[in-house]
């Protein structure tokens, strides 16, 4: 089973409407960046250096990847970029300056890091909606979101709880959405720590 997110890019940014975030569990990854839609792009996150390089290796090809955090890595496997935890978002100028050709993103949480993300390309805004990777966390709600969104200075894409179900509920001041386990099939459960 998989998810049909690409059902509402035509919302959004049409060169990059869908973006698969990868996290700790061991799941289908390579199948998951393989039904992505034309434009599609993957963010490899793992906490384990080793599992992210083996990651980022055997989705090499499949899709662009952004590599999170590990610019060395990003470099080493010819990344069409990084991409950024909320606090290291002021990395990006000096990763601008030294790789022009990147595409470099970060997360953001709140309205005053989206504010400071002018060097970016993007920004994922999460939890958009509530999420298993951070079960009883409170979300932003796709209202609240929608109106720090509007005010960023780079294109803000939707991340957190996301499913084919609400992703309708996304208004106009997002480019787009990223996901996590809507790309899974429902068996791939959720290692405690992931992000």
């Amino acid at each position: 089973m998989r998810a049909n997110l690409s059902k509402h890019q035509q919302r959004f940014n049409p060169d990059l409407p869908l973006v698969l975030m990868t996290d700790d569990r061991d799941a289908d990854w390579a199948g998951a960046a393989r039904r992505l839609p034309r434009g599609g792009l993957v963010v490899i996150r793992a906490r384990d250096a080793a599992r992210r390089r083996a990651l980022a290796e055997r989705l090499h090809g499949l899709a662009p990847l952004l590599i999170a955090g590990d610019p060395a890595l990003a470099e080493r496997i010819g990344a069409a970029g990084l991409h950024l935890p909320q606090v290291r978002m002021g990395e990006a100028l000096h990763w601008r300056a030294r790789r022009p050709d990147w595409i470099i993103t970060a997360s953001a949480h709140l309205l005053a890091a989206l504010m400071r993300a002018g060097a970016l390309d993007a920004v994922f805004l999460s939890p958009v909606f509530p999420t298993a990777s951070h079960a009883g966390a409170p979300c932003l709600t796709p209202a609240r979101a929608a109106l720090i969104a509007a005010r960023a200075p780079v294109p803000v894409y939707a991340l957190g709880g996301v499913t084919p179900a609400n992703a309708g509920l996304l208004g106009p001041a997002f480019s787009g959405i990223a996901a996590i386990g809507a790309f899974l099939p429902a068996a791939s459960p959720v290692r405690r720590g992931s992000r």
